[in-house]
């Protein structure tokens, strides 16, 4: 301390007036510049915390199985990234199913990577909520902060206060106003947004930031999202559009050779790599919208691949610097403001979500040497196939009973002008699908897409009783064929 004084002593004065301002600087390089950035002081995360409030998480993974490694994958670099930025574990709660890490199929066994060249991105990640308990209640229960809502989970919660910002990142499959979940029901949009009015009215947060990636993604949001929530949206697609994995095999760059399936999607690495990439005490919510939606379409080239990233909700928080809601890691400070010259852009290829399971099959199939196991693998492509065309054929001739060979196909695709929501009536919706479920087989990931068809009856005031009839008719001579997300096989 007497040390201290000294130096004091012979600083000049009004050098002297700026240090008394600010908090002694440690000993050390790493402490110089976590507090100091271009001669402009960065907040300590002392001061973060006592001024800005607390930061939380919510990570959700919402698939199963190793076809689908990259969603898993998504959530675990997620979790690093806040973690590098500062955020704390007993704030950020993840949502996976856990299946991925040590599945046989893992050719390093207890590791899981994001990127071609990416490091162990699941070292440390916590399992808060695994297995059968990934599910849409306890999601919710854990948004509002309600314990005796839960089931299973290691019970962590987001116990916001006022002056607290949340961030919820989400990637899995998804379809006109839905996304997936490992363990029925599905996540519908208006549940999910009961849930963000209801944490707004509780008035504890601040600002929220969402990400969501998946199929459609945009319909969750169009026509319902409010702009009073304190709540700013992006997604990965719009309402009507595919979101797209990436980094799959036979892709440039492609994963290690021993992988045979996608480590990430493309706009969820996006966010990702941008973040790791830049000062976010720089950068803003809107400057990483922008390269984000770059990205993702493929620099609107959509070559490889692409679609087009969408917001909704509360647009002022555009201007807030991503550190509020990600954190800041010191690792970053000197790194360059973000950049989004031609010169920068690298097209990335891409699969289509709903194709990602066949071309996971297909690598099997033609890197087995196992006679016996390539026929298995086989047949497991010819039932994944034929559920889809049963899928597919099921819609087609529920609309030609309902509305006729000439508009049924149209009327059932059609989409809504844009700022309309998917359906007016949200319990009719779930409505339609039990009833498709019950009599022709689970909607399963690649069904999804077909939620706007059980929207559009629903929109154009169909009966149940006549739903069921159609669905009794298409669907008659065979069993429901379901799906087993465990071992990513169906069944008759």
């Amino acid at each position: 301390m007497a040390k201290q004084v000294s130096v004091f002593v012979k600083t000049p004065s009004l050098f002297l007036l700026v240090l008394l301002l600010f908090e002694p600087i440690h000993v050390g390089g790493a402490g110089r510049l976590n507090q100091w950035e271009s001669g402009i002081r960065l907040p300590s995360q002392k001061e973060d915390e006592h001024q800005l409030g607390t930061r939380w998480a919510v990570l959700v993974a919402g698939s199963a199985g190793y076809g689908n490694y990259r969603h898993q994958a998504d959530v675990c670099h997620a979790y690093q990234v806040l973690r590098k930025g500062g955020l704390k574990e007993e704030n950020i709660v993840v949502f996976m199913y856990d299946d991925i890490a040590m599945h046989e199929l893992n050719p390093r066994p207890g590791v899981i990577i994001n990127h071609p060249q990416g490091t162990d991105v699941y070292a440390g990640v916590p399992k808060d909520y695994t297995g059968e308990h990934v599910t849409a209640a306890n999601l919710y229960a854990v948004l509002l902060g309600n314990r005796k809502a839960l089931c299973g989970g290691s019970g962590k919660v987001i116990d916001s206060k006022p002056n607290d910002r949340i961030f919820i990142f989400f990637s899995d499959h998804g379809g006109p106003g839905v996304l997936g979940m490992p363990n029925l029901p599905y996540l519908y949009a208006m549940d999910f947004l009961d849930v963000l009015k209801k944490k707004h009215a509780a008035g504890s947060y601040k600002e929220m930031v969402i990400y969501v990636e998946a199929c459609e993604s945009g319909s969750i949001f169009e026509g319902i999202m409010p702009k009073d929530l304190n709540i700013y949206v992006t997604t990965a697609s719009n309402a009507q559009e595919n979101s797209w994995g990436t980094y799959c095999p036979g892709m440039d760059p492609p994963p290690p050779p021993e992988f045979i399936t996608c480590l990430g999607d493309l706009y969820s690495v996006a966010w990702m790599e941008d973040s790791e990439a830049h000062n976010l005490k720089r950068e803003t919510v809107e400057q990483q919208y922008e390269a984000v939606k770059e990205r993702t379409s493929n620099f609107n080239s959509y070559v490889f691949g692409g679609s087009h990233v969408m917001e909704y909700g509360s647009t002022s928080i555009k201007q807030e610097k991503l550190y509020l809601y990600q954190g800041f890691d010191p690792a970053t400070v000197n790194l360059p403001p973000i950049d989004l010259s031609p010169r920068t852009r690298t097209r990335t290829e891409a699969v289509n979500q709903r194709d990602a399971d066949i071309l996971f099959l297909w690598h099997m199939y033609k890197n087995s040497e196992d006679g016996s196991k390539k026929t298995d693998i086989l047949e497991q492509i010819t039932k994944t196939m034929r559920h889809r065309i049963h899928l597919d054929g099921s819609i087609d001739l529920i609309g030609t009973l309902l509305y006729g060979p000439a508009k049924g196909s149209a009327f059932l695709n059609s989409v809504r002008e844009p700022g309309l929501p998917l359906v007016d009536d949200w319990q009719c919706l779930k409505s339609m699908v039990r009833l498709f479920e019950t009599h022709c087989g689970s909607i399963t990931q690649y069904g999804m897409k077909h939620m706007r068809a059980f929207a559009n009856i629903c929109n154009s005031g169909v009966s149940q009783a006549l739903m069921e009839e159609a669905c009794v008719a298409a669907c008659s001579g065979h069993g429901p064929i379901q799906w087993h997300p465990s071992n990513q096989g169906y069944s008759a």
